[in-house]
């Protein structure tokens, strides 16, 4: 027999409720608040295993922005937390938050990305979104793949990304100490896609830094300083 799913939906349940998530305009966790909502309650027939799902759209309490917020989980995941001061035990739910567009606290796109070449721009978005969404072998390879992209479009000499980090230096677009941290960053997108390692959160957010210095620096200050002499 086919799973049957018995559902009740309810209107604006959590209407007016807050929450502290990850603005996507003001670069950190703030007040969220549900403007409208809708709760699905069901289960899953013939073993009665009870799921649940909040669809909310909800408005920074700073900047007023809406986002969508979607929160789901069922009694599959369900354990059991003991208390401490009379050895009773709980059963806890786990809840799975989900934000759209993705952002992550902090993590905004860098300032006048109009200057970057359009090739540049492409990459450097996609990998913005798959760093955003929690996508760390695919963040890794968008790093190494936005390094490549840099040097293909200054038309940097050499049969690998390695030799073409390189010659940058001698291009002078790049600096000797800044070549040697492009190299470690090709490291991390190498790892990534050949041996399918994921690295840290930590680790994928200082590389993007780099890379993201990396655009200011060939990029986008230059076009700003430009706009001065002007």
């Amino acid at each position: 027999m086919k799973n049957i799913p018995d559902e009740t939906i309810e209107l604006n349940k959590s209407q007016n409720n807050e929450y502290l998530i990850p603005c996507i305009h003001c670069h950190v966790e703030t007040s969220h608040k549900v403007i409208l909502s809708i709760d699905v309650n069901g289960i899953y027939h013939p073993h009665d295993i009870q799921y649940w799902e909040q669809h909310q759209i909800v408005q920074c309490q700073g900047c007023k922005s809406i986002s969508f917020r979607k929160n789901f989980g069922n009694s599959e995941e369900g354990d059991y937390i003991e208390d401490p001061e009379d050895g009773s035990y709980e059963e806890v739910y786990p809840d799975h938050e989900e934000i759209y567009p993705s952002r992550i606290a902090g993590r905004g796109i860098i300032n006048k990305t109009w200057y970057l070449p359009p090739s540049v721009l492409e990459i450097y978005n996609e990998t913005h979104s798959a760093l955003s969404n929690k996508l760390p072998i695919l963040a890794g390879i968008g790093i190494r793949t936005l390094i490549e992209a840099v040097c293909q479009e200054k038309k940097a000499a050499g049969n690998n990304l390695k030799e073409r980090i390189d010659s940058l230096v001698g291009m002078g677009t790049l600096t000797q100490a800044g070549c040697e941290i492009l190299h470690t960053m090709r490291d991390l997108g190498n790892e990534a896609a050949h041996n399918i390692r994921p690295h840290s959160d930590e680790t994928l957010r200082i590389a993007m830094d780099v890379v993201e210095n990396l655009l200011q620096s060939v990029y986008i200050l230059p076009k700003i300083a430009q706009g001065l002499k002007k």
